[in-house]
């Protein structure tokens, strides 16, 4: 018997790697940025108040995408705005991941089909990890496609890199 053997005998010591823990870190606060194009916003502010509560999940809206780390696109993206949606995300850090929320920017919606303007989807400019379908999808919704955010980022490794 060492000194070291009987001194962490009544101690909490976890023993993790160091892909899990920053793992568990990231997880536990997505932190999207302010992107509310039509009227999936409005769910995505209700998703964000009171009622749905966001912050039990860690996850706080950015106004600044230096200090987001997740975009959330919520509405219809015209071709006018698919170059703003490119810069603000290049100016994300990495790791960045973004959710495409509701039929709008995920396929262009009701609108591709009569109108020139509608980008044809929202993963023709930056890349999806999540799509949430639905016009407009409801709240619990949004919630389903963080959690499944979550499930992506538990499982993903520090040594691989993401595509851009």
């Amino acid at each position: 018997m060492g000194l070291l053997d009987q001194r962490f005998d009544n101690s909490n010591i976890i023993i993790t790697s160091t892909d899990s823990l920053l793992n568990w870190a990231r997880l536990s606060s997505i932190w999207p940025i302010q992107f509310g194009l039509a009227c999936c916003a409005i769910e995505m502010m209700a998703t964000g108040a009171s009622h749905y509560d966001l912050d039990r999940f860690g996850t706080f809206f950015r106004a600044s995408p230096r200090q987001a780390d997740a975009m959330i696109v919520a509405g219809t993206v015209t071709l006018k705005m698919a170059s703003r949606i490119k810069v603000l995300y290049d100016q994300m850090a990495e790791p960045r991941y973004v959710i495409s929320m509701g039929s709008c920017s995920n396929c262009g919606g009701p609108y591709w089909e009569h109108g020139y303007h509608v980008l044809k989807g929202v993963d023709r400019v930056i890349p999806v990890d999540v799509f949430i379908p639905g016009c407009p999808p409801r709240p619990e919704a949004l919630l389903e496609g963080l959690l499944k955010l979550q499930e992506k980022i538990r499982g993903e490794s520090l040594a691989k890199k993401r595509p851009s």
